[in-house]
């Protein structure tokens, strides 16, 4: 069994598909924001192996904590100093082992996004 998609209901969805985009480096799969009673858009990688399903829902747009979504990455130094040169403050670089090291930002929504390079 595979995982389709992570859904994430948003308050902002534009800003959030700018966000995955330029952050996570995802593109447009499927855009229904043409239908004003349920805007979706789900953004996918090239393999699509990574789906994210973006609803546009700000009464019911998540609020708390507790969930991250990981993205892996090739160079962890240089994406720490993109996420830095783009304002989103990313935390402190974790290295739980010598194999494996990562940090976290938030995308608009205040969803925790983890950047991940494991050797």
């Amino acid at each position: 069994m595979r995982m389709m998609h992570i859904t994430i209901m948003t308050k902002c969805l534009n800003e959030s598909i700018q966000f995955y985009e330029e952050q996570a480096g995802l593109t447009i799969l499927r855009d229904m924001r043409d239908n004003p009673e349920h805007q979706i858009v789900f953004m996918g990688d090239k393999s699509g192996g990574t789906c994210v399903e973006l609803v546009n829902n700000p009464t019911a747009a998540y609020y708390g904590g507790g969930i991250s979504i990981g993205f892996e990455v090739e160079d962890i130094d240089k994406e720490y100093t993109k996420k830095e040169a783009d304002g989103l403050k990313p935390g402190p670089m974790i290295s739980p082992n010598p194999h494996a090291r990562f940090f976290f930002v938030k995308d608009p929504n205040g969803v925790d996004i983890q950047f991940v390079h494991e050797d």
